[in-house]
């Protein structure tokens, strides 16, 4: 390897072994003549020029002699002295980079030692950030154990949202709203009639309806369009709904914010609520054609679809809940493993088993009972026998009017008693009485089991006792609901309070039922599992690795 050598170079090197030599030749051999005013200057004797090379290199090697290290940095601190006339009008020259043989110097060492722990530092912490990046790297590629805590704040928001479509549902059911709008368009029937024109095409629309026909043929424009704008809001929510829970689930999936059951969980919820939608719709349709009804009968929607509506809202409302309150429930056991295994120990216990279980039953049979009062609504029923607790001359009607032989379909009436019970507004109204007073005493009789029984007063959490208490007022509180609404012949008012009270029930169950049920496998397998190392120590294998390096020998 060879590289030009410059004047300075030159100069350099000139210092190190024969400073003057090279000069002291040039200089002879150029043989310089100075002229003053046209005459030519007298030269210098050779004898002269020869002796001041000789006492210069005496001087320069005495110096060298004396300071060695001056010797090594010669070529640093002379790097523009030294040069003559030749050097600078010559041709540059090249010549092979030579390494010298002698030791560093001492300003070098020095330095080398000072910044050696300093660099080998350095290095480990690279090596370790590099090793931290390629992990991190990789990890975001990858699921994760836990779902973040903004999906569970994101589904709880959701569910609040679905129990208040939920309620509105419920007024424009009251406010016979929900059969003004005769078409089903997802996608351009999200805006409103613009003009005049448009309203009077809706309303001639509607005006061919069974409802407007029989019910109401004196209504006006006006009129028309306070039930038009019901509908149209509540359809609207429903895809507000939609937008807010797909598309948010699309991201946390793609940017692997949830645990791989969570995204199958996710994904269940929308098309759920896909098919709310389409539920929506097809009970709508039932209150549109004239051959759904019997001759003279009162135009409604079926009881049916009208229960499966219902029953689909509840379903989403419930998933989305316990969904969301069970990832803050596990990144709470995460933040504290120790008090998350002793309560998953005392939660195993055998009592707390059957306490389990009786959660579950009383959700269920909240929900089968809000299910009866959707077929009350869907018949009417709430209109008859408006007392409590009698209906009529005694605590039920007559076995005759129960099970009556004009709502059977067959020639053999071996329909006759689940005919009655879905679609006899006297059954049907007995049959959510019923649940409802078994509901009532089912969970008073769960609250003095926890009270009474010394085996679960004394294992059972504070937060789940709590949650019991809860259940206790708000079932009173829905059952001072219902008979009123009762009494009163369903004010518009009083049965949307009644609808909310029974879903704020299903609620108090639904969280009490995730306060005290089990987490998931790897969730137990992590705060059973030796505890983790404090954060403190979690730098303790960089700092050991930096002490090594420390503690190394140090090499030239």
């Amino acid at each position: 390897m060879s590289r030009p050598i410059t004047c300075t170079r030159a100069a350099s090197l000139a210092v190190l072994r024969k400073v003057r030599r090279t000069c002291r030749v040039h200089a002879t051999a150029a043989e310089p003549r100075r002229r003053t005013n046209g005459t030519a200057l007298q030269e210098k004797p050779t004898q002269s020029i020869a002796e001041s090379s000789t006492t210069h290199r005496l001087t320069m090697a005495s110096v060298f002699q004396a300071f060695p290290q001056l010797q090594t940095a010669a070529p640093r601190l002379t790097r523009r002295l030294f040069v003559c006339r030749p050097c600078l009008n010559g041709p540059a020259r090249t010549s092979p980079v030579r390494r010298s043989p002698h030791q560093p110097s001492v300003l070098k060492q020095v330095r080398w030692k000072s910044t050696q722990p300093l660099r080998s530092s350095a290095a480990s912490i690279e090596s370790s950030l590099s090793e931290v990046g390629v992990k991190s790297k990789a990890g975001s590629r990858s699921w994760p154990e836990t779902s973040s805590s903004s999906v569970a704040y994101w589904l709880v928001g959701s569910a609040a949202s679905v129990f208040g479509i939920v309620i509105f549902g419920g007024l424009t059911r009251l406010t016979e709203s929900g059969l003004s709008i005769t078409e089903w368009r997802p996608v351009t029937g999200s805006l409103p009639p613009m003009n005049q024109a448009d309203w009077e095409s809706e309303f001639t629309k509607y005006k061919a309806s069974p409802e407007f026909k029989q019910l109401n043929a004196s209504m006006t424009l006006p009129e028309f369009k306070q039930i038009y704008f019901m509908e149209w809001a509540h359809r609207v929510w429903g895809r507000v709904i939609g937008l807010t829970f797909l598309v948010p689930t699309a991201y946390f999936i793609a940017r692997r914010r949830v645990t791989p059951s969570m995204a199958w969980k996710l994904t269940g919820i929308c098309g759920m609520i896909g098919f709310q939608g389409v539920i929506g719709w097809w009970m709508v349709k039932s209150g549109l054609k004239d051959d759904l009804f019997a001759e003279g009968s009162h135009p409604r929607v079926s009881q049916y679809r009208l229960t499966a509506h219902l029953g689909a809202a509840f379903a989403v409302y419930c998933s989305m809940l316990l969904t969301g309150l069970g990832i803050l429930k596990e990144h709470r056991m995460l933040a504290d493993p120790k008090k998350a295994a002793e309560w998953v120990e005392t939660i195993r216990q055998p009592a707390l088993r059957i306490f389990r279980g009786s959660v579950v039953g009383l959700t269920l049979l909240v929900f089968t009972t809000a299910m009866s009062g959707a077929l009350v609504a869907g018949l009417d029923a709430g209109l008859i026998y408006n007392e409590f607790p009698y209906m009529g001359l005694g605590l039920t009607p007559p076995k005759k009017e129960l099970f009556d032989p004009f709502y059977s379909h067959v020639s053999d009436q071996s329909d006759l008693w689940w005919r009655n019970m879905l679609e006899n507004p006297s059954l049907v109204q007995l049959d959510h009485r019923i649940l409802a007073t078994t509901t009532f005493t089912a969970v008073l009789s769960f609250f003095a089991y926890t009270r009474f029984s010394k085996s679960v007063r004394s294992k059972l959490p504070k937060d789940a006792k709590k949650g019991v208490m809860g259940l206790v007022h708000l079932v009173s509180l829905q059952a001072a609901l219902g008979i009123s609404t009762l009494i009163y012949m369903v004010p518009t008012w009083l049965a949307a309070a009644h609808q909310a009270g029974a879903l704020a029930l299903l609620t108090g169950a639904v969280v009490l039922y995730s306060r005290i049920s089990m987490p998931r496998r790897a969730i137990l397998s992590r705060i059973t599992s030796k505890p983790h190392a404090p954060k403190s120590a979690m730098a303790q294998p960089l700092r050991s690795r930096i002490a090594t390096a420390q503690a190394e020998p140090q090499k030239l």
